[in-house]
């Protein structure tokens, strides 16, 4: 049986690195919220949220692996990104223990991407949205 992947586990790509691999065919996976979404994302990403913000707080979506597995086959080559790391870290270890093989988190999520300069030319707080997640 193969050991539980953690967080350790994950391998993290910076943002230039991101763009490389989407121009050579990686799937973009936004695990954001639909708002979050709807507001600016990664040029070809699809969204299948990885958390809800609810009346109780935050929940885990129940569904998304089998979401993910609806959309995209076990080797395909993922890059997963959420606001600023956190979420896409945790969505990264459940993939790697549903048994998905190639899974990278984007470090410092869509809004290191704005901040690079990758999503274009519109103001950063425009395409940026405030972290809730955040403690």
């Amino acid at each position: 049986m193969a050991a539980v992947k953690k967080a350790e586990d994950v391998v993290n790509v910076d943002v230039y690195s991101v763009k490389g691999l989407l121009s050579v065919g990686h799937r973009y996976l936004d695990v954001r919220t639909p708002e979050e979404f709807n507001k600016s994302h990664v040029d070809g990403a699809f969204n299948v949220p990885y958390m809800f913000i609810t009346q109780e707080g935050r929940v885990e979506n129940p569904d998304f692996l089998s979401q993910v597995s609806a959309i995209c086959k076990k080797d395909d080559h993922l890059v997963v990104g959420c606001n600023s790391g956190g979420r896409a870290r945790r969505a990264c270890v459940n993939l790697l223990n549903a048994g998905f093989e190639h899974v990278n988190s984007m470090e410092g999520g869509y809004s290191k991407w704005v901040d690079s300069g990758l999503a274009g030319d519109k103001p950063a707080e425009t395409l940026k949205t405030a972290c809730k997640f955040r403690p």
